[in-house]
């Protein structure tokens, strides 16, 4: 596996292939998906798209008015209702203080979170516009000042009900995770577990200090839509309480001097609107770090999902550990010259 900062996320978690409705996920059939749409009073046409994600299920689906909308169908065992709702009550503030982010609509009962065989599920207005395959400096300076934004409007309220971004919950806990079940390779086990061990203990003492607050977690131009009317954030489904630079250096993820160059600008555009201490930059390889830790517990957990075997079909070979942990080791030499 590369050092690729998008890997996927997740919360931590028990094992997700264990919960009692993990197959009725696998198997939502188009007609519960079109059921759950017209809940609002309105037609389906029966046209629909499955867009991308590997979390849940998304679903772009036209009504009888020619209009469209996004049905997602969250995956059973991740998230809590509260902890969805928690989510949508921090998109309702960031809307109601004209960021541009994709909050939900409302459904027939008044709520934000609607429930089919058991499947919570949101529906979202469809938002037009295009991916930036890397954004101008110009643009990064736009970002910086809406990632600003929405961490003044996070720093107002906190999250109860998921947990938030710490070397404990990435880090310890989903170790734990990966030692008690038979993932990791058995010529690769000892070895990654003695790498990651000895990263958490370098990083643990790097966080101390640094304040926290909501944030939306996954931050990256995967994320984000370029409209006619500028950046719009999407999918806050990673929403929880973390530390500010959690956000800044998704955004600009790379490892090198650009990358660097990158968050640097994002910083300076952030500071006009908030204010933000350059020394919290010191967590940007410790969370990359810990992101290489939580991907593979993410993969773990939704294993018998037969889109993550075909997607990733080299996980759990010596192959995939061993780079593994050569990427872990990188991270802590990184770390070492700091």
């Amino acid at each position: 596996m590369s050092s690729d900062p998008q890997r996927g996320s997740g919360p931590v978690e028990g094992d997700l292939d264990a919960h009692p409705l993990a197959d009725r996920f696998l198997q939502l059939t188009p007609e519960s998906v079109l059921d759950a749409v017209e809940t609002r009073g309105q037609r389906c046409t029966g046209r629909f798209l499955i867009l991308n994600s590997y979390e849940n299920r998304v679903y772009q689906l036209q009504l009888e008015d020619d209009s469209w909308v996004v049905g997602k169908f969250y995956r059973p065992g991740r998230w809590t209702k509260d902890a969805i709702e928690e989510e949508h009550r921090f998109l309702a503030e960031l809307r109601d203080d004209e960021i541009p982010v994709a909050a939900p609509l409302t459904l027939s009962d008044g709520g934000t979170v609607g429930e089919i065989e058991g499947i919570y599920y949101t529906l979202f207005p469809r938002i037009g516009g295009r991916t930036p395959d890397e954004p101008s400096l110009d643009q990064y300076a736009i970002l910086g000042r809406l990632i600003a934004r929405i961490h003044t409007i996070g720093a107002q309220d906190t999250m109860r009900h998921r947990p938030p971004l710490t070397v404990e919950t990435f880090g310890d806990e989903n170790l734990a995770f990966l030692e008690a079940g038979d993932h990791v390779h058995p010529d690769a086990r000892a070895n990654y577990v003695a790498t990651v061990k000895i990263l958490l203990d370098q990083i643990r003492p790097m966080f101390d200090g640094v304040p926290t607050h909501r944030i939306h977690g996954d931050c990256h131009l995967s994320n984000l839509l370029w409209t006619p009317d500028g950046p719009m954030f999407l999918d806050f489904d990673d929403a929880r309480v973390g530390p500010a630079v959690q956000d800044i250096w998704m955004m600009a993820a790379s490892a090198d001097a650009h990358g660097a160059r990158q968050r640097d600008h994002l910083v300076g555009a952030y500071q006009e609107m908030r204010p933000f201490s350059e020394s919290w930059l010191r967590l940007v390889e410790p969370l990359r770090a810990l992101r290489f830790v939580h991907y593979s517990t993410w993969i773990a957990r939704r294993w018998s999902d037969p889109i993550f075997q075909r997607t990733f079909s080299h996980f759990g070979t010596l192959q995939y550990w061993q780079r593994e942990i050569q990427d872990l080791r990188e991270q802590i030499a990184r770390l070492s010259d700091r």
